[in-house]
This record gives C-alpha cells, structure tokens and sequence, in this order.
C-alpha cells in the first residue's frame, strides 16, 4: 500500500466486510474479507471482529482505517441505534475501534459513506450544487453533500410523512414485507421523494440500496424535479467512502 491506498471496513447487521482501495480511481484493490457480525453484537464483540478483519491484510503500521457503521455518529459517539446491540448507545465509536486495532480510524454513518463516494467516484461526480443519496433497503438512508461537502446524519428515513415514519412505508424491506407491486412501492417512494425535494431542492437525487440493481422497474415511475439516478458503486460505496473519509479525502 501507499498514500494513495486507503482501506475501508463496513459494518453491517449480518456482516462485516473490508478492503483497500485506490482513492484515485474507488476502485478496490483487492478482493474483499466478510466476516459474520457477531452475535451478540456488542462494542466488545464487534472490535474484536474489525481486528480480526484488519489483520487479514498486509497493512502499513501508519495506515489509516475507515469504518461506516449503521447509526448516526456525532463527534465520534453513537447517540441511538438501531441495527446492533442497544449497548452501542452512547460508545465513541474511533476510540473503540483505535484501541482494538492499534490504529487511527474514521467512523461515519454507511449511508454518508455512500453518498461521499457516489460524489467521488459515481454517480454524482462533478455534480455541482445539492446532490442527495438516499439507500432503500431494511430503511431509509440518506447522504446529503453540498457543493463537495457532507452534510452529516440527516437520517431522513425517519422523517414523519403523513402521520407514518417513511421507511416504515418506502423502504424496500417494507416492499418485501407487505408484497407491494412496484407501480404501488413507487407511488410510496413519489410521497418520500416530494418531500424530501421541497426541504432540500437538491440539484441531483441518486438511489442506493440492493434494490438499486433493479432500478429500472421503479425510477422510471417516479417524477421528481431533479433528475433521479441509480447509484454506480452499489455495495462497495461504504468501504470506498470510508477509505477516503480516513485518508482526509475532500468529500
């Protein structure tokens, strides 16, 4: 590895994958490591697991190490959470990981991950102005970045929308769950998106999730001011957001 090496861990319900990546182009460099997420999914545990990960790859001792995780992080701390163990409430998140690791690591929520790398490397690149990424999947995340800088932790999969919570209605778990056809999912997400676009205006809306392989069934449904697009890096935006997160990349 070299400076322009980065290496990028994503923490997720059910696994926890990493891999360096080549901050010029968000390409990885090679293949990726998953490992279950422990059960039960405790700071403790879930450390132990990101060490374990690190030390599969052959890292330089001054390697910085980014680590999306499925919560808001706020100045380094974990204020709720939602996917993992309820003890993660309140733990500082890179002090953690730092102990565990031996190194110094960058913790952002996976979604702003996503969206970091989206304006990097994908979708929104060279998009000037509001460019907002939204992941539909168990939820609803969402990554907004303004003219190259992360707004953080806008969690607007929890915005209220006509008296329901909108990944309780938009998610495409919710989808899954209650057998929606894709013309009905996409008059649920059309609610989702109207608002969304008259609090922020973005200039560039960019759907993620695993859903997002399928966008052909569900965007084309949608009429939204800005244009709507499918992610490009799919399930390596976190990692590679990550990555470039740590190595002090601009957003």
């Amino acid at each position: 590895m070299n400076e322009q090496i980065g290496f990028g861990i994503d923490i997720g319900g059910s696994g926890i994958k990493g891999a360096p990546v080549d901050l010029a182009t968000g390409v990885l460099t090679a293949e990726r490591v998953r490992i279950p997420t422990p059960s039960p999914s405790t700071p403790t545990a879930v450390a132990a697991t990101v060490a374990e990960l690190v030390a599969a790859f052959d890292l330089p001792a001054g390697a910085s190490v980014g680590l999306t995780f499925p919560a808001p992080i706020k100045h380094g701390l974990v204020p709720f959470i939602a996917n993992l163990h309820r003890s993660w409430k309140g733990v500082d998140v890179p002090a953690l990981m730092n102990e565990a690791t031996g190194r110094r690591v960058t913790a952002v929520n996976d979604a702003d991950a996503a969206g970091v790398a989206e304006v990097a490397y994908g979708a929104a690149k060279g998009v000037p102005g509001v460019v907002l990424l939204t992941t539909l999947g168990t939820g609803i995340g969402s990554a907004l970045v303004v003219d190259g800088h992360l707004v953080p932790n806008t969690e607007l999969g929890h915005l209220e929308i006509d008296g329901h919570e909108a990944e309780h209605r938009a998610s495409s778990a919710a989808k899954e769950t209650e057998g929606l056809s894709w013309s009905d999912w996409a008059a649920r997400l059309q609610r989702f998106y109207e608002v969304v676009e008259m609090l922020f205006s973005p200039d560039l809306l960019v759907v993620g999730g695993g859903v997002s392989k399928k966008h052909a069934k569900f965007l084309p449904l949608l009429r939204t001011k800005a244009p709507i697009v499918p992610a490009v890096l799919r399930n390596t935006a976190g990692i590679v957001g990550a990555a470039r997160l740590a190595a002090g990349g601009a957003t």
